[in-house]
C-alpha cells in the first residue's frame, strides 16, 4: 500500500499543498483555506474519517462508527486496513493530538 502512497506524491503540485498545510499555524485561516479549496461535502467526509479513525484506534465497533460518523461499512472498512497497512499518518497525527493540550482561555 506505501508504494500507492508514494506514487500520490509524484503528481507535480501535491509538494506545494504540503508545504502550504505546514505553513498554516491559524486554525482561522486553515478554516478558511480548506473551505475554499474543498467542497462541503469534502470537508465533512475527510472529517468522518478522522473521526473514524480515532473511535477504530480506540476499539469502537464498526457499528457504532457508521451510527456516528454516517460513513459506508467499507469506508470504515477501509480506514481500518489504512490503519493496519497503510503509511501510519493516521497513527502519528492522531497520537500527537492525543498529547498536545489546550490550555483554557483564561477569564480576564
Amino acid at each position: 500500500m506505501v508504494d500507492n502512497i508514494n506514487q500520490a506524491w509524484e503528481a507535480p503540485y501535491t509538494a506545494d499543498l504540503v508545504s502550504v498545510l505546514i505553513d498554516i499555524k491559524d486554525a482561522d485561516i486553515m478554516k478558511k483555506f480548506i473551505r475554499d479549496i474543498m467542497t462541503e461535502k469534502e470537508i465533512t467526509e475527510i472529517s468522518a474519517r478522522l473521526q473514524a479513525a480515532k473511535m477504530l484506534m480506540n476499539g469502537g465497533k464498526y457499528s457504532d462508527i457508521v451510527n456516528a460518523t454516517k460513513l459506508s461499512s467499507r469506508t470504515v472498512a477501509r480506514i481500518a486496513d489504512w490503519i493496519s497497512n497503510g503509511s501510519g499518518g493516521y497513527q502519528l497525527v492522531l497520537n500527537k493530538s492525543n498529547h498536545d493540550h489546550i490550555l483554557p482561555a483564561r477569564a480576564d
